[in-house]
């Protein structure tokens, strides 16, 4: 071959492995962009996944406790209207005013709650069977958010809600006439409505029958609510909400009547041996319901709507968020009568309760004396 034409084929492989060469470069360098994209995807989603742990397990570090507008919401469960005993419908006017307020949780943990009235529940509301209701809806101007109102025991669009939306400042009327006869759940459902709740905007309105329900001695109102914290149950400081642990459930703490020690060493419910009680109990929820007992009693009727579909001699009765049930007792001995959900676990986490109760014992119906409930 010769010289010239050889020195033309070793130009012809050297540009062919060149060529080569730079597709294989320009392919590793391709490929390895994309496995470091692929890696960098992979470890956001990976830190992205480890932060929801982190954010549902609580490790939060909380900002100290805040200065408080009062010093707690815990309704007083003995604080409710009188029993209706009248026979004819009227026209009954309510008014509910939405207000945000820092207060105590737990001892020495503060939290922000959105409130009707002040308190968590929300006052009880009363009316009979046929009444108008006039309901007036108030946002104090000192609040941050829009609130309404929904009443599970009205029949209309959205309970209420659709109408009723007020911004801070504002104040809005409906009414509505009261059909059917129950307990039921009233709650703020202005969007998100779920996080209106899980922050305190719930309580009860009971519609009695026509002359309204048999008379008993004493009536308690209770409401079971949980509550989705940046901290665990029992960090001290200013608790924040978690949106991460409400939708998965998985709430900090429970609580009867909107605080830890509501119905333990702040209103402890009080009655007499011989006495008839009733006791209104609703889960605001949002999301968890409630297994409702009292340790050492048997309740001798439950409903959860009108009062003659009762069942008889239940121990524990369910009632989910967002619904009210009325429980009627007798008590037959004195003593200390712990208020729990009978799911169990959540007592550690403040569903507890005691009902205290005096007077004489009766060794024909327990014996010996004990001064304390027990499972």
């Amino acid at each position: 071959m010769r010289r010239e034409n050889l020195a033309a084929v070793i130009a012809v492989i050297v540009g062919v492995l060149g060529v080569g060469l730079g597709a294989y470069g320009l392919y590793r360098s391709t490929t390895t962009q994309r496995d470091l994209v692929n890696m960098q995807a992979t470890a956001e989603a990976q830190s992205a996944q480890t932060q929801v742990l982190l954010d549902r397990s609580g490790v939060a570090t909380l900002q100290p406790a805040m200065a408080t507008d009062v010093p707690n919401v815990a309704k007083d469960p003995a604080d409710l209207p009188p029993p209706i005993t009248r026979t004819a419908p009227t026209t009954v006017q309510v008014t509910l005013t939405a207000k945000e307020v820092t207060a105590e949780l737990a001892d020495g943990t503060t939290y922000t709650f959105w409130t009707f009235d002040g308190t968590v529940p929300g006052p009880m509301i009363r009316v009979m069977e046929g009444d108008t209701v006039e309901f007036t809806i108030v946002n104090d101007i000192t609040n941050g958010n829009g609130h309404n109102i929904d009443f599970h025991a009205v029949n209309g669009p959205g309970g209420g809600a659709a109408v009723t939306n007020v911004a801070p400042g504002e104040s809005k009327t409906f009414t509505w006439k009261a059909l059917h006869a129950g307990a039921f759940v009233y709650h703020c459902a202005f969007p998100p409505p779920m996080h209106h709740i899980a922050q305190g905007m719930y309580g009860a309105i009971v519609v009695e029958p026509v002359g309204g329900l048999p008379p008993v001695d004493r009536e308690f109102y209770i409401m079971q609510g949980e509550w989705y914290t940046a901290g665990r149950f029992g960090n001290k400081g200013h608790q924040t909400f978690n949106q991460e642990k409400a939708l998965a459930e998985l709430p900090e703490y429970y609580t009867f009547n909107g605080h830890v020690n509501a119905l333990t060493t702040l209103y402890p419910p009080q009655a007499n041996v011989g006495e008839t009680v009733r006791i209104f109990f609703g889960v605001g929820g949002p999301n968890k319901g409630s297994n409702f007992h009292i340790i050492g009693e048997v309740f001798d009727r439950v409903y959860t709507g009108a009062d003659e579909t009762f069942i008889a001699n239940e121990e524990v009765w369910y009632v989910p968020p967002g619904s009210v049930a009325t429980f009627e007792m007798t008590l037959d001995e004195p003593g200390s009568y712990t208020i729990v959900d009978h799911a169990l676990y959540r007592v550690q986490k403040g569903a507890a309760g005691v009902l205290e109760v005096s007077g004489d014992w009766n060794p024909d119906v327990y014996s010996p004396e004990a001064t304390s409930g027990s499972e």
